[in-house]
């Protein structure tokens, strides 16, 4: 595994502690992210040459442990999507290692990737282009079960019908076609065919962001009952902080590109230190009519990730800005409390964490 660049972020991110941090063994450890990077090329002119890239992923790094879900926010466009995709080699990374279970994703052949591929799933966002209108529903459930021989062929139906179970389906309906389901049964068609799989690890690309509030905890409420009944780690993405924090054990705030603050959920809510983590929290709605909420100004718009501005990535619209903010890139990551974590220069003197070496085995 190659070693992240002194500018690369690098967060050391688990939650098999009360404070989110834990110095991980083999056996906890599941995914280990190093300075994964995803560019695209900009091109222009006739001759299409490149001028460019837009840095949608650019040198994010952290742990996952067995069992656990990492809570990964941040506005559109900012590469929650973009960094799920990479870590299950659906969109080609640009640098950086994805190890799962030990193995580089990124190092296997094409074989030895299909025999995985069955481990690590994704649930897509959303729930209406993502299942085939012209197959049944059973078949949508049961195909990749038969293309990988998971269960035995006098077995499969019965296997299908306890998946559709287990997700809040009946069996009589595998015979349906996904246009006959509202969308919270087709989201969770989309679970009944991840966990088919028996998988170990899923990215769940904003799995409730098309739903309704009350189909949102329905579904919420099953990834966490599969989760705990078949010990399943999650990577949730998603834009709403309330979802988050209901389902998750560690919370990490993108933007830009790069994680600008980790930490348990419970040190994320109490003390969000960022500025712009600041700014997401003071927007959360408050189902309160005399609340009066503080709310914290973010100027303009996410600047484009093809020109990002010089200096923190954040300063054009950081209500704290600072003269250093405009020149200097912060440093890769400042350990501001006991396992919470944050790229800034407003936390400048506090210790540097050098996650690299402690999170050596």
């Amino acid at each position: 595994m190659s070693t992240a660049n002194n500018n690369a972020q690098t967060v050391k991110i688990s939650a098999g502690s009360m404070n989110g941090i834990h110095l991980p063994n083999d056996d906890d450890t599941l995914l280990k992210v190093r300075d994964l990077k995803t560019y695209f090329p900009v091109k222009d002119g006739i001759l299409q040459r490149v001028t460019g890239y837009v840095k949608a992923v650019d040198g994010i790094s952290f742990d996952l442990m067995r069992g656990k879900t990492l809570g990964l926010v941040g506005e559109s466009g900012c590469g929650k999507t973009t960094a799920g995709r990479s870590i299950l080699r659906l969109t080609p990374k640009t640098d950086g290692d994805v190890i799962f279970k030990g193995m580089d994703v990124y190092d296997l052949s094409r074989e030895e990737l299909r025999r995985i591929r069955p481990q690590m799933q994704i649930i897509f966002q959303d729930p209406f282009s993502s299942l085939s209108p012209r197959l049944p529903v059973g078949v949508i459930i049961g195909e990749a079960v038969k293309e990988h021989k998971l269960v035995p062929d006098d077995e499969f139906d019965d296997y299908i019908d306890q998946v559709m179970i287990d997700c809040g389906l009946q069996p009589y309906q595998r015979n349906r076609y996904p246009h006959e389901f509202s969308g919270g049964q087709r989201q969770r068609i989309g679970i009944a065919r991840a966990i088919a799989l028996k998988p170990d690890f899923i990215v769940c690309d904003e799995p409730v962001s098309a739903l309704d509030v009350s189909v949102q905890a329905q579904i919420i409420n099953l990834l966490m009952d599969l989760q705990e009944s078949r010990g399943l780690s999650y990577i949730f993405i998603s834009h709403d902080l309330s979802v988050v924090e209901h389902i998750s054990d560690v919370i990490s705030v993108m933007y830009l590109g790069k994680l600008v603050e980790t930490g348990s959920k419970e040190d994320i809510f109490r003390n969000p230190l960022h500025p712009y983590t600041q700014a997401l929290f003071s927007a959360i709605p408050v189902p309160d009519p005399d609340y009066v909420a503080d709310k914290i100004p973010i100027e303009g718009t996410i600047p484009s990730p093809s020109n990002p501005p010089l200096g923190c990535k954040f300063h054009t619209r950081c209500p704290k800005v600072m003269d250093i903010c405009k020149v200097e890139p912060p440093p890769p990551t400042y350990e501001v409390e006991d396992g919470h974590y944050t790229i800034c220069h407003l936390y400048e003197g506090h210790k540097i964490a050098d996650y690299e070496t402690d999170s050596e085995v």
